[in-house]
């Protein structure tokens, strides 16, 4: 019996040291939760100076107070290429997809397909919500990239939070349940259903428009009317925030503890806030839709298993590091892949991940790039105009430069960042 016990615990020993040890408790690999707000700048939530107006969110708070602020996480100005980037690890212009409604090739590998590929098949996969990757195409089913289980919206938004098309399992059906309470719904029901570790990306639609009023026990904003064009939007977009923070506090306590303390949370906005509700330090011109900080520098919040620093990381973040990031806290070796760089280790230890940042629109009217190494940052239009500003004492981009003549150190900065400009589109 002591022979059968000693070995029993040798095995143990012996798999508890193969582990990684940011990989979480000892019962098996983390489960991750990837929560997506749909159009959520600094501005928008709390932890951040920028804005005057917060929203009620002590769930999002939580997620933040218990683990990381990423303050220079950089997406794309608008959803779609932003969600592209996360999903394939690479930069728009090598996936095509730089604005809103481009479609994803069925040739890319998702994240999804790839950590089944690298883990052989060790965790179950969902994304719930938003998917507006299949451009016009309302009959695409996103099962067919490698994701396990999908539902909810193919295209970019409703135009009714009560009255919009489900996708689920390749069929539409009409739905009267307020969006965000059904994506929730469904995350609890997969995620109850799972018997191995499971990657949940979670895309909520809110705060996206159109402006509308929540149910009344999800929000704090007071008994709005419905809303009608022309009057301010900042109470109904700060409801359908709340909303949202609601929700997410109600998929977690859904989540058995044990389980819920084996998950790693990640939460994000996809870009920046839109104009006729962005506050200032944003300018209206400035906020969603451009590669301004207003459009591309959003909040993102990690917390969970494995995460043991707190406070606030000031690294260089690209959404298409999100790749390389998630499939290692899926187990995979692999931090550096396509234009993706890992930072999981930021979750444990603080180092430098990236020294510059870059970023891309295509609207069909400005084709532009840009490009930071986290106190200069340069824009270059394919028409050859260009911008240039010392983020360093003018974080919201006020003084171009470029509209006078540059010092040494800055025309030192100016040619560093066009060159590795040119290496990254090589």
């Amino acid at each position: 019996m002591r022979l059968f016990s000693l070995a029993i615990f040798c095995t143990a020993l012996l798999a508890s040291c193969s582990k990684d040890p940011i990989d979480g408790p000892s019962d098996g690999q983390p489960n991750i939760l990837l929560i997506i707000a749909d159009d959520l700048g600094k501005d928008a939530i709390s932890g951040f100076t920028e804005g005057s107006m917060k929203p009620n969110t002590p769930n999002i708070d939580a997620i933040r107070n218990e683990g990381l602020l990423f303050s220079n996480m950089w997406v794309y100005p608008t959803c779609t290429p932003t969600r592209a980037s996360i999903i394939t690890g690479k930069y728009g212009y090598r996936t095509g997809i730089k604005w809103t409604s481009d479609e994803l090739s069925q040739s890319e590998v998702t994240l999804q397909r790839y950590i089944s590929q690298q883990t052989n098949g060790a965790y179950a996969t969902a994304i719930v919500g938003k998917w507006h990757l299949s451009g016009n195409n309302a009959t695409a089913n996103p099962e067919t990239f490698g994701i396990d289980y999908y539902a909810g919206l193919i295209r970019g938004a409703v135009d009714d939070y009560y009255h919009w098309q489900l996708t689920e399992d390749g069929a539409g059906q009409l739905q009267t349940g307020y969006t965000t309470e059904v994506f929730t719904d469904l995350s609890i029901d997969w995620i109850n259903a799972q018997s191995k570790p499971w990657f949940m990306w979670l895309a909520y639609n809110a705060p996206h428009t159109p402006f509308h009023v929540p149910p009344s026990n999800m929000h704090s904003q007071g008994n709005l009317p419905a809303y009608v064009e022309g009057v301010d939007a900042t109470p109904y977009y700060m409801a359908a925030i709340e909303a949202m923070d609601y929700q997410i506090g109600r998929l977690l306590e859904s989540i058995p503890a044990e389980e819920r303390n084996n998950t790693v949370i990640i939460f994000l906005g996809d870009n920046g806030t839109p104009g006729q509700v962005a506050q200032a330090p944003y300018a209206i011109n400035r906020a969603k839709g451009t590669l301004y900080q207003g459009g591309i520098n959003v909040p993102m919040f990690i917390s969970g298993t494995g995460v043991s620093r707190t406070g606030t990381d000031n690294n260089l973040i690209t959404s298409t590091d999100l790749f390389t990031t998630i499939a290692e806290i899926a187990g995979v070796n692999a931090p550096q892949l396509y234009d993706s760089k890992s930072f999981r280790s930021l979750f444990s230890q603080s180092s430098t991940i990236r020294n510059y940042q870059y970023v891309e629109m295509d609207d069909g009217t400005d084709d532009l790039w840009a490009i930071s190494n986290g106190i200069y940052k340069l824009f270059v239009n394919a028409n050859g105009n260009k911008q240039f500003y010392d983020l360093a004492s003018d974080p919201y981009e006020q003084n171009d430069l470029l509209s006078g003549t540059l010092n040494s150190a800055e025309s030192n900065a100016k040619t560093e960042l066009e060159l590795e400009l040119l290496n990254i589109r090589d």
